[in-house]
């Protein structure tokens, strides 16, 4: 498959990625301070002595006595600060790799956590779920995530299922099995030609962003059963009134493909020639009712999922952080990355540097380890980018000065 190096793009979950900057204030003091044992200290300035050593150790220790604070916040009686300390703790956890503390914890917060989903309403349900998933991403994939995991799998699903539950509380517990986010997002529950209620669109997209994701890790036999009859039930999607429905449901069917190719697997319908008409639809839309940045986006994507269904060609996208790069060259690795940084936000690329599982799940390989003399070469100063960005604005304008001056001549 080609592999294109044009700007990447933004994909319809990327937008919610970073966190809110109140949310990041409230959770600054926790943020600041808090690291794991298995990071080990941090590179010191050269001449750093044996009291900035004692001083860091007491920082830690600080941050740890908060963290253990936050977790016994979890069983108070109040729902407004058990709400307060999930927020903290889900800050943490997507900012910090806290692998070691949370180990020997683990059973305690699961048990927490239980009871936030069990009692809880709504938001707290909701945080209560993303917290769990960050819990399971710190612990890797030893026994002790998939603990964690299996002994709440049951109540999870129980709460996605419950028609009855907050919209926000399902959304955020999307971790069961294929048929059972199928009933969330397929047509009959989402109403053709998305009829369905405002306050659910959140709820479908999740829904269906989950499916999708399982399915990139499913064994070729599931995957040739959903080939057979199941993604039929995608193209009706992309007639919903919500634009990132639409969008999620386009690259959901891009994918889909992709798998049919691994698996060998032909996809010829007879209605695949009217998907491909609804595509290209799609990807030159203009009406004048949708918002104008809906409409861009939408083209935008839908061309990129048009020219892969009949060219098998992708749209690489490049993914920094640190010293390294991984390149996202399939919907299958795209889908995977935007289900991450959905979960951790701004903390994507630390985890992507330091967390073995996140690692694996890339083929990354261990963690850099890189002493101070590479860390101070591997930094621009702040004078180093001064004179770029200087050298570049005169650049610029003599470049513009040049183009003027022809039009002058042409007028």
């Amino acid at each position: 498959m080609p592999r294109s190096r044009r700007a990447a793009r933004r994909g319809p979950g990327s937008g919610r990625a970073g966190s809110p900057a109140s949310e990041e204030e409230a959770g600054s003091e926790v943020l600041s301070h808090c690291s794991s044992a298995s990071e080990g200290a941090s590179p010191g300035e050269e001449g750093a002595g044996s009291e900035a050593a004692g001083e860091q150790g007491q920082e830690e220790e600080e941050a740890e006595d908060r963290l253990k604070e936050h977790m016994d916040n979890l069983l108070d009686k109040s729902a407004k600060t058990r709400q307060l300390a999930l927020q903290s703790l889900r800050l943490a956890f997507s900012s910090r790799t806290l692998s070691e503390f949370l180990l020997e914890r683990r059973l305690t917060l699961t048990d927490s956590l239980e009871k936030c989903l069990k009692k809880g309403k709504g938001e707290e349900q909701a945080l209560a779920g993303t917290v769990l998933t960050l819990l399971c991403l710190q612990m890797g994939s030893g026994p002790e995530g998939e603990e964690v995991f299996r002994s709440l799998k049951p109540l999870l699903i129980s709460v996605l299922t419950d028609s009855m539950a907050s919209p926000g509380a399902r959304q955020s517990d999307l971790v069961s099995c294929l048929s059972c986010l199928e009933a969330i997002f397929s047509p009959p529950s989402a109403g053709e030609g998305g009829s369905a209620p405002a306050q659910h669109g959140l709820l479908h997209c999740s829904a269906l962003q989950s499916w999708s994701l399982l399915l990139t890790i499913c064994p070729p036999s599931h995957i040739k059963s959903v080939l057979d009859n199941r993604w039929l039930k995608l193209p009706p999607l992309l007639s919903s009134s919500s634009v990132a429905l639409r969008i999620l449901a386009g690259e959901t069917i891009a994918l889909v493909f992709e798998l049919a190719q691994d698996v060998e697997e032909d996809l010829c319908h007879q209605d695949t020639e009217f998907l491909r008409a609804q595509l290209k639809v799609l990807a030159t839309e203009s009406n004048k009712y949708r918002a104008k940045t809906d409409r861009r986006k939408q083209r935008s994507i839908f061309r990129d999922i048009l020219r892969f269904i009949e060219s098998g060609e992708y749209q690489e996208e490049t993914i920094r952080f640190g010293l390294e790069c991984m390149y996202l060259d399939s919907w299958a690795r795209q889908r995977t990355y935007q289900a991450f940084k959905e979960v951790l936000g701004s903390g994507i690329r630390h985890h992507l540097q330091n967390n073995e599982l996140l690692r694996e799940i890339f083929g990354l390989g261990p963690p850099l380890v890189l002493d101070a003399a590479a860390l101070k070469a591997s930094k621009v100063s702040r004078f180093e980018k001064h004179l770029y960005n200087s050298a570049a604005f005169k650049a610029r304008t003599k470049a513009r000065s040049r183009v003027r001056d022809k039009r002058a001549d042409v007028l």
